[in-house]
C-alpha cells in the first residue's frame, strides 16, 4: 500500500512541476503577445521595427510546441494520478 502512495504523491509532484511550467510559458506567451504590434511598415525607415516584430512573432510561434506539449503532459500525469486514486479507492473499498 505504500508504493501505491508513493506513485500517487511523485505523479502529483510531476504534475505540479509540468503545470507550473505550463502557467510559465503561457504568461511569457501573453507577455509577448501585448509587445506584438499589428502595423504594416512600408517605408525603410521602419525597418528596425519590421524586423522586432517578426523575431516577436517567431517566438510566439516557437513556444506552440512546448506549450501543447506541457498541456498534453499535464493532462496525463492528472489522469493518471486521478486513475490510481480511484483504483486504490475502489481497492480498499
Amino acid at each position: 500500500m505504500d508504493g501505491i502512495h508513493t506513485t500517487l504523491f511523485t505523479l502529483l509532484v510531476t504534475w505540479g512541476v509540468v503545470t507550473a511550467a505550463l502557467i510559465c510559458l503561457l504568461i511569457y506567451r501573453g507577455t509577448l503577445e501585448s509587445h506584438e504590434d499589428d502595423q504594416i511598415f512600408l517605408d525603410s525607415s521602419g525597418d528596425s521595427m519590421a524586423r522586432e516584430q517578426r523575431a516577436i512573432v517567431a517566438r510566439i510561434a516557437g513556444l506552440s510546441r512546448p506549450i501543447t506539449l506541457l498541456i498534453v503532459a499535464s493532462s496525463l500525469l492528472i489522469l493518471s494520478a486521478g486513475a490510481i486514486w480511484l483504483w486504490q479507492g475502489f481497492k480498499s473499498f
